[in-house]
């Protein structure tokens, strides 16, 4: 459920509202990237503080079901003093997470809410905790979760994905414009030559919106800059 405006235990005095923004921000909630879909402070312009929607709304305990014995608890930080890392794309867990406290898990809110299922047209892929196949980016099997196609054609982990944003990160925040229109003209073109890569395309278009949190259609733009330098 979206509102337009809510106040935030995180953010106590002031309100944040609901926006869509082209400009990759850091959530002061998990302290992860995002792009698009974002509560901001409307308050004051000078507190900068922005939240993805899972953050910002996120439920009191959490079940999983590759964990199904596992009660995940929202916290606001990570518990102890040791280093945690995301269990979905191992990634450090630096501040909101879902935590459970019998298994010891850890689960980024946006990785926590990944789908299970993607679908679009022909296209199906499905979320697995482990998969035996090679992932296309780093050519490793095993490691963090993973998607792969229906006809098994294609896989990418989730933290590669993550690896990916990070590493053109400062190419896409300085090129939004450009790598739009730059997208527009590929897809115009049918630079996708073939179906591999339109699987490609779409499952990394579908994995940075959920690792994101619910982005606009500035991800098609980041597709296609991660696709030209991965």
């Amino acid at each position: 459920m979206k509102y337009n405006e809510i106040y935030h235990f995180h953010h106590p005095y002031h309100k944040l509202k609901f926006e869509n923004s082209e400009i990759p921000f850091k959530c002061d909630g998990c302290k992860e990237v995002g792009i698009g879909s974002r509560y901001k402070c409307s308050t004051n312009t000078l507190c900068d503080y922005d939240l993805h929607m899972q953050c910002a709304l996120p439920s009191p305990t959490f079940f999983h079901p590759f964990y199904r014995k596992c009660n995940f608890q929202f916290m606001s930080h990570p518990p102890g003093e040791t280093a945690r890392y995301c269990n979905a794309c191992e990634k450090d867990v630096n501040g909101f997470v879902y935590h459970c406290r019998s298994c010891g898990y850890d689960l980024h809110p946006c990785c926590a809410k990944l789908p299970m299922v993607v679908e679009e047209g022909e296209v199906k892929l499905y979320l697995y905790r482990k998969v035996r196949s090679w992932c296309h980016h780093c050519g490793r099997k095993g490691g963090s979760w993973s998607y792969r196609s229906k006809c098994k054609s294609y896989t990418v982990h989730v933290a590669c994905v993550r690896e990916m944003l990070v590493e053109n990160w400062h190419h896409v925040y300085t090129n939004s414009i450009s790598i739009s229109m730059q997208s527009s003209v590929h897809r115009s073109k049918g630079r996708m030559k073939n179906r591999c890569c339109d699987i490609a395309a779409f499952a990394l278009q579908i994995v940075i919106s959920a690792i994101l949190g619910d982005p606009t259609p500035i991800i098609s733009a980041i597709v296609a800059s991660l696709i030209s330098t991965s």
